[in-house]
């Protein structure tokens, strides 16, 4: 079973995603990037130690140390529009080694709406690089990150989970492709944020169509993709009469508030518009408007077809991996735990080596001090590699033994305190 340090600050995980929120839910926790930073300026100023936070069209969580949760939850709920309450009702919360094992899964792709997606990988990446630069970011918290993305990326190309491609915006062009005659079909995409550009890409690439528009509000951005992949782009005034001519609109904009609504729409011909945004950026008044047909990305991401069946025979797979990476993870922060206790009890028995050499130098005129270093020193590090192989041992009780040492040895006063981010986890594999 787990054991862990209750004096110390635990490691929390804990958010909401689709699993229990709609999307209006996520939608008031989501995080763009000025409220990312927000958070974590306010973290670091409140003396949160290490933070991880992610948000995406799937979920906003929090990785980090507390005291208590409740901590986290007040920094997500004064950097968005959700309330307490509605945190409690679709939230999640994992402490210590269900948390760490929450963000394995995660990025792993084996916690996303769809199956295998590992777009999810990058965006832990940029994440953490986000927290290191305000500081969020302890020894403990690096190590995490570094063996959870490395998890993903072996699980990625050592097993078939990820096969083909899967993704919120694939999952948008495979729709098209199967309800709409694409050859023909004008496709007005706008937004050029991540999913725009990788919705753009993708239909590029499985799709006949020649009649791709691309609009941002930031008409540069949508300029580099349309010169990248050769299709049209148009300003962002025109985004009102291009809708009059598309057949399909992909709206990727990923706004506080909808950036689509019947009044500009004004159409007298069919219209399906695919809102890949969170918080929803398509108003649902354009269901008013008789032939325009809605498709939110929770409706997009519950499809199911052979390739999403073929990846979950390589969950299994995918587990053991995890398991394995963890194991490693965990090995390496008993280690921490015990190594202050070894470090202390090698520089006692080396001051007795010391004392007793020093008393023998005074008995014996022709005493050979360059041997008896040599061998003092060999005698020491044997012992102390014995203890340590004895701390390795899964069978023994860590605490129970370093309590032990520190009395035999009377080794309080070398054993210095470690930091924080040495103790404060004390996680323990059931």
């Amino acid at each position: 079973m787990e054991k862990f340090n209750k004096s110390a600050p635990s490691f929390y995980a804990l958010g909401i995603s689709y699993k229990k929120a709609d999307a209006s839910i996520r939608g008031k926790f989501s995080l763009d990037a000025r409220a990312h930073e927000a958070l974590l300026k306010q973290a670091a100023a409140e003396g949160i130690e290490s933070l991880l936070v992610i948000s995406t069209c799937n979920r906003t969580e929090l990785y980090g140390t507390a005291n208590h949760p409740y901590e986290l939850i007040r920094l997500l709920c004064e950097n968005s529009s959700g309330s307490v309450e509605e945190f409690r009702s679709a939230a999640f919360i994992y402490k210590n080694e269900q948390a760490a094992t929450h963000l394995f899964r995660v990025a792993a792709g084996l916690e996303s709406q769809i199956l295998g997606d590992f777009e999810i990988l990058g965006q832990i990446k940029n994440s953490f690089n986000l927290s290191r630069q305000h500081g969020l970011s302890d020894t403990f918290m690096d190590r995490l990150v570094n063996a959870v993305i490395k998890a993903g990326k072996k699980i990625r190309t050592e097993t078939g989970i990820s096969s083909g491609a899967a993704s919120v915006s694939f999952a948008a062009v495979q729709y098209i492709i199967r309800n709409a005659a694409t050859g023909s079909k004008n496709i007005l995409l706008f937004g050029t944020g991540k999913i725009g550009r990788n919705t753009c890409e993708n239909l590029v690439k499985h799709t006949p169509n020649s009649c791709i528009t691309l609009i941002n509000r930031t008409n540069s951005s949508a300029e580099m993709l349309g010169e990248k992949l050769s299709v049209t782009v148009k300003d962002y005034a025109d985004l009102t009469q291009e809708i009059q001519h598309a057949d399909i609109l992909v709206v990727a904009t990923g706004a506080r508030i909808p950036t689509i609504d019947k009044t500009q729409l004004g159409l007298h011909k069919p219209l399906l518009i695919l809102d890949l945004s969170i918080p929803r950026n398509v108003n649902t008044n354009v269901l008013e408007i008789p032939g325009v047909s809605l498709l939110h990305l929770d409706e997009l991401s519950v499809m199911r077809d052979d390739t999403l069946q073929r990846r979950q025979q390589h969950i299994p797979a995918a587990e053991a991996v995890i398991e394995d990476l963890k194991s490693e993870f965990y090995n390496w922060l008993n280690e921490r735990k015990y190594a202050p206790v070894i470090q202390a009890l090698k520089a006692k028995l080396t001051d007795i080596a010391a004392a007793e050499m020093a008393l023998q130098k005074k008995k014996a005129i022709d005493f050979d001090t360059t041997m008896a270093d040599v061998v003092s020193a060999r005698i020491v590090q044997k012992i102390t590699s014995h203890f340590a192989h004895h701390l390795k041992n899964e069978n023994c009780s860590i605490e129970q033994s370093i309590e032990f040492m520190e009395k035999v040895f009377q080794i309080g006063q070398y054993n210095k305190t470690p930091s924080v981010a040495e103790i404060k986890y004390n996680i323990k594999l059931s």
